[in-house]
């Protein structure tokens, strides 16, 4: 098991991707922005794809959060879905899906961290940098889940120290 220190709550790895040259497809590396200035023990990479280098970053972090825009879904609306490796046969690709990243983790690392999908609904995804007003008006909604997803991290590495005697990061230090 890793432990944490006192002084920063267990690693979470923010992984925004998306093209912030089709608009709305950009709000992923926006609100990423946004968290790495609100939250700044997180490690927040931007990628325009995922890809099987990123297998070994995930493999060491006890919890990673995918953001990403989604055509699909209300415009503005953010979803927030845990998630897991993917069970069915890998295909060899350029890029990968969440889980699919997730899969590769788990048979190169033997590395299964908790993992989260933050999809946020767009509007407009044709070529430009200009988001629209739905996309903007969901990233503190991205940042509300990943508040609520830290503190539950650090809640449950609180009780797993407390079982093990060991201290743990307070939800106080998760704060803004």
């Amino acid at each position: 098991m890793r432990q944490q220190s006192a002084e920063k709550p267990e690693r979470i790895l923010v992984i925004a991707y998306g093209n912030p040259l089709r608009c709305d497809d950009g709000v992923a590396w926006q609100a990423a922005e946004a968290l790495r200035r609100q939250f700044q023990w997180a490690e927040v990479v931007c990628v325009h794809q995922l890809t099987p280098e990123l297998a070994e970053s995930v493999s060491l972090a006890e919890t990673v959060i995918f953001l990403d825009a989604a055509r699909d879904g209300a415009p503005g609306t953010v979803h927030c879905d845990v998630i897991g490796p993917e069970v069915r046969e890998m295909r060899f690709s350029h890029h990968l899906d969440p889980r699919e990243l997730l899969s590769l983790c788990r048979d190169l690392y033997s590395a299964r961290p908790h993992a989260f999908l933050i999809s946020m609904s767009g509007q407009r995804f044709e070529h430009g940098e200009e988001l629209s007003g739905a996309a903007l008006r969901t990233i503190p909604g991205v940042l509300g889940e990943v508040s609520a997803i830290a503190k539950r991290v650090a809640e449950a590495a609180q009780c797993r120290n407390a079982e093990s005697g060991m201290p743990g990061t307070s939800v106080q230090q998760l704060g803004r």
